[in-house]
C-alpha cells in the first residue's frame, strides 16, 4: 500500500478503468462487481450494539476484532476503496431442498457446503484478478479477503451496489437473489464509488416467520445463539436441549430463510464444478452419514468446508437429527453404535437421542 494520499495515475480514465475491472471480474468467474468506499461508521455502531448484547454466542473473535471489522483503512493501511465481488452458488434445487427437509430420515446440509470449500477457489481467483488489474489498469497495492480477516463484507457489498442487507442479514441482489459468495479486494486506488443498493424487502417477513428457532429477533438482527448454522457449525459445545428438537434434520447449517425469500426466484444456477454436491450430500441418509468413522469423515470431506468443524461435531449434529427422526429399529441401532464413543460430547447427544425413542 502506498503511504501517501493516493491519486489516480495521470492519463487514467476512471470510467474506463472501472469498466475494464468489471470485464476482468466477469472473465474470472465473478457475476457481481462493485466499488465501495471505506466509511462504515453506521455499520460499526450497529455491530457494536449487536456485540454489546452478546448475540454472537461463543464467537469471541467477533468481539475481539469488532472495530477493526468496520475500518478497512486500519486493517490494511492505505486502503481507500474496496472492490466487492460476488460468485453465484445457487443449485436451483429449492424443491429438492424442501423435500429433504420434509424427510426426517435424510440429512440436510446447507447448499453452500454441498461441494468443495469456496474459500480457496475464490481467494485464488481474487488474487489473479487483483494482479491483472494492477498490471493492465493501474499499479496498485492490494490485499484479497474471503472470510479470512475481520471484514464487514455485507456492508461493503451493499455500498458497492451488489445488493441490500435483507431482514435475515444476507445480502440480496434484486436481479439474482442471495445465493452467492462474497469476496473483497482492498486497494489504494481512489476509483469512483458505486451507488449503494437500496432495500427492497418491504413488509415481507417470510424469513423471520420461517426460522425454525426464531433466531431472527428483529429485521437485520440475528441472535446467533439460536441460529442453527451457528449451533451446528460454529458452536463447539453441547447444543442446548431446548434447541435440539427445533433443529430437525439439519446437520450442517440452515437455508430456510433463503429458501422462502421471494427474491431468490431470480437466482441463477451455477455450473461451477467445485460447487456440485459431493458424496450425495444433497440426498444422503442420516444413518449412512453417522456410520462414517473419523478416517472416512476426513477422506470424504477433503476440500469441503464441513471438515473444519471436525468429526466430533459431525456426530453430535447427526445424533440430534436421529433423535428427531421417527422411531425405528434402524435409527436406534445406528445410535447404539456410538453409545461408547470416546467423546463425552457425542455420548451426551446420543443418549438424548435414544431417550427420544424410549431407548435411553
Amino acid at each position: 500500500m502506498h503511504p501517501d494520499s493516493p491519486t489516480l495515475p495521470a492519463g487514467l480514465d476512471p470510467a474506463l478503468a472501472v469498466q475494464r475491472i468489471r470485464a476482468l471480474a466477469r472473465a474470472h468467474g465473478f457475476q457481481r462487481c462493485g466499488i465501495a468506499g471505506v466509511d462504515l461508521a453506521g455499520d460499526e455502531a450497529h455491530l457494536a450494539d449487536w456485540l454489546g448484547q452478546g448475540l454472537y454466542g461463543t464467537m469471541d473473535w467477533m468481539a475481539r476484532h469488532g472495530t477493526l471489522r468496520a475500518r478497512p483503512a486500519e486493517l490494511l493501511p492505505g486502503t481507500v476503496r474496496v472492490i466487492s465481488l460476488g460468485m453465484d452458488y445457487s443449485h436451483k434445487d429449492d424443491t429438492e431442498a424442501w423435500a429433504t427437509l420434509a424427510d426426517p430420515g435424510r440429512a440436510y446440509v446447507a447448499r453452500y457446503a454441498l461441494g468443495r470449500d469456496y474459500h480457496k477457489l475464490m481467494r485464488n481467483r481474487l488474487q489473479k484478478l487483483a494482479a491483472q488489474i494492477s498490471g493492465e489498469v493501474a499499479p496498485l497495492g492490494f490485499r484479497v479477503f474471503v472470510d479470512s480477516a475481520p471484514v464487514l463484507e455485507r456492508a461493503l457489498g451493499r455500498d458497492a451496489g451488489l445488493g441490500w442487507i435483507g431482514k435475515h442479514t444476507c445480502l440480496i441482489d434484486r436481479h439474482g437473489g442471495s445465493w452467492f459468495f462474497l469476496g473483497e479486494i482492498y486497494i489504494d486506488l481512489p476509483l469512483p464509488i458505486d451507488q449503494p443498493a437500496s432495500a427492497h424487502c418491504g413488509t415481507c417477513t417470510r424469513c423471520i416467520d420461517v426460522c425454525p428457532t426464531q433466531a431472527i429477533i428483529a429485521p437485520q438482527r440475528l441472535d446467533a445463539r439460536r441460529c442453527i448454522s451457528y449451533l451446528t457449525i460454529e458452536h463447539d459445545g453441547a447444543i442446548p436441549e431446548p434447541m435440539r428438537a427445533l433443529i430437525g434434520n439439519r446437520i450442517y447449517g440452515c437455508d430456510d430463510c433463503q429458501l422462502v425469500c421471494p427474491w431468490n426466484k431470480f437466482a441463477k444456477r451455477t455450473d461451477e464444478a467445485d460447487f456440485r454436491a459431493r458424496n450425495n450430500l444433497d440426498r444422503a441418509r442420516l444413518d449412512e452419514l453417522f456410520s462414517w468413522d473419523e478416517a472416512e469423515f476426513l477422506h470424504r470431506t477433503e476440500g469441503s468446508p464441513i471438515r473444519r468443524s471436525g468429526h466430533e461435531r459431525w456426530l453430535r449434529n447427526i445424533a440430534v437429527a436421529l433423535g428427531n427422526a421417527p422411531t425405528s429399529a434402524q435409527v436406534v441401532e445406528a445410535l447404539t453404535t456410538r453409545c461408547t464413543h470416546d467423546s463425552a460430547l457425542v455420548r451426551e447427544h446420543v443418549q438424548w437421542a435414544l431417550e427420544q425413542h424410549g431407548a435411553g
